[in-house]
Parts: structure tokens; C-alpha cells; sequence
């Protein structure tokens, strides 16, 4: 990860501490607040890495699903649903995947209130290149052995299931 100017102490641990002499139990606010923590580091380095290709990791999410699709394409709002994000959200990143000439956006044939998103050539080269910038890096988690990241995947799977159960 890139290098940020480092404090003496645990800013978080240090919060706990005061929350627990002032208010209660702090493990639930420690876990949420190093959760955001951790997600606000790992977002600036997946964006750092992938300000080359001209793209965030909001965007390169769009084109990773864009890949996975069976059918070359996917709606914008199966897009929406898929990444659980606004549909807003979805036509702002389609509409600079397309200005970047990463994706193709069509009517549906069938149901033309549809527009359907698919990879361009170009989209296909970037989504590679970008891939393997992220997993040169490990996606940022080169610190966790294969043991850690599959148990926090295991314990954050279990909050974020309310949404899909």
C-alpha cells in the first residue's frame, strides 16, 4: 500500500479505550469503525492502481461483472442489483466506461426500455491489464495469510447475508 503518514498509537484502539470509560462496550464500534478504516485504505490503493487504465474500482467492478455475464451483456438495473448500488450509481459509471470506449451500451431488442451494457475490445484489454495490477498487489491484503483472509471473508459474510438471504 502506499505509504501515509504513520501515528504513535492506534487512533481506533485508542477511541475504544475512551468509549469504554465514557460509554460501554466498545467492541462493536471498534469492528464497524476498523471495517470503514480498512475499506477507506483499500479503495485508495485499488484507485492508485488503477488510475493507469482510467478507471476506479467502481468502474472496474462493472467491467469484471460485465465479463462474468453469460451473454456478453447485462441490464443496467442487473448490474444495480448485482453490485447492490443505486441505479444512479450504475448510469453514471456506464456512461464514462462508454466515453472511455470500454463498454457498449444498447437498446434491448426485445424490450427496448432495457439498455443492455457489454465489454468492448477495448474494455476486454483494460479488465485484464487492471486485473493483474490488483492481484500484483494482492488486492491490498499481502499482509493476511490464505487462513486470515478466508476466516474474515467467513465472519463478514455472516453481516453481509442480510442482504441476500
Amino acid at each position: 500500500m502506499a505509504e501515509r503518514p504513520r501515528l504513535p498509537f492506534d487512533p481506533i484502539e485508542r477511541a475504544g479505550e475512551l468509549w469504554g470509560e465514557r460509554i460501554g462496550d466498545p467492541s462493536a464500534m471498534r469492528l464497524a469503525t476498523s471495517i470503514m478504516r480498512v475499506q477507506q485504505l483499500l479503495l485508495a490503493e485499488f484507485d492508485r492502481v488503477l488510475r493507469p487504465f482510467g478507471i476506479t474500482f467502481a468502474r472496474y467492478e462493472v467491467l469484471v461483472l460485465l465479463s462474468f455475464s453469460h451473454a456478453g451483456e447485462l441490464s443496467l438495473s442487473k448490474i444495480g442489483e448485482r453490485l447492490m448500488v443505486h441505479p444512479t450509481s450504475v448510469t453514471n459509471a456506464i456512461d464514462r466506461l462508454v466515453d472511455a470506449g470500454l463498454v457498449s451500451r444498447t437498446a434491448d431488442g426485445v424490450d427496448r426500455r432495457r439498455v443492455l451494457a457489454s465489454l468492448t475490445a477495448e474494455g476486454e484489454r483494460v479488465l485484464k491489464d487492471a486485473t493483474k495490477a490488483l492481484t500484483d498487489i494482492d488486492f491490498g491484503l499481502a499482509s493476511l495469510d490464505d487462513a486470515d483472509r478466508e476466516r474474515a471473508y467467513q465472519l463478514l459474510r455472516s453481516v453481509r447475508s442480510a442482504d441476500f438471504e
